[in-house]
């Protein structure tokens, strides 16, 4: 595990690990664990949608990758002999690997991702918009902007917004957070076009064959009797 990059994420490089997270009841819980903190199977099961031996199970496989571990119980916990489990990191990242077997990982672990931060924004509107004052309300939204660059480019200018949102994001951890701040969530999308598509010859639409010993259909009326 890695965590050199800016926001101390977790590093994924492994293609197994990457299917293994490629399920949505697992990133489910290790989304619930990194948002909410330490947890246990039967805490985590009306929050993911599974039975607590079926949350174990999967809290299981993650543990196999290093993507959870293990975690003391929270203070005033009804019962200390559960197992409790903790997200190993704050959040977690990958690159697509360059052999066929890791890009098929990785892409399945995309649409995954992609299929859950989906519902992510009409989630807010209905449940956590109308919580809102009028001051945190009006500077949430959303931008859909397009622009030209290079993959260095491109590169570049990942590194310089998590440079700029890295103090931010370890804030979370800390006891300095400024009065008045929240948490906020930014879903942040790089989805390179191709170039366009070669042109494909034009083709003008074929006469329709009139079988032998019918009319044609009369102009002006498309597949009509023949005037007699």
């Amino acid at each position: 595990m890695s965590l050199k990059n800016p926001y101390g994420d977790f590093e994924i490089t492994e293609p197994q690990a990457l299917r293994a997270l490629a399920h949505p009841v697992r990133l489910a819980i290790l989304d619930r664990l990194q948002r909410h903190g330490p947890a246990t199977a039967t805490g985590l099961s009306p929050h993911v949608g599974a039975t607590p031996s079926v949350v174990s199970w999967h809290l299981r496989h993650l543990a196999t990758f290093g993507l959870v571990t293990d975690a003391q119980a929270v203070p005033g916990a009804a019962s200390r002999r559960e197992r409790w489990w903790q997200a190993a990191a704050r959040g977690f990242r990958f690159a697509l690997p360059d052999d066929a077997e890791g890009q098929a990982a990785g892409r399945q672990l995309r649409g995954e991702m992609f299929a859950r931060a989906a519902e992510a924004p009409q989630q807010w509107l209905l449940h956590d918009e109308p919580r809102l004052d009028d001051a945190w309300r009006g500077v949430a939204g959303l931008a859909d902007t397009q622009f030209v660059a290079t993959v260095e480019e491109l590169r570049h200018l990942e590194e310089a917004i998590e440079e700029l949102l890295a103090p931010y994001v370890r804030r979370k951890d800390d006891d300095t957070q400024p009065a008045g701040a929240q948490l906020v969530r930014m879903l942040r999308y790089l989805l390179p076009e191709p170039g366009p598509l070669p042109s494909e010859p034009e083709t003008l639409p074929s006469e329709p064959e009139v079988a032998q010993g019918e009319p044609a259909a009369v102009q002006g009326e498309p597949g009509g009797p023949a005037a007699s």
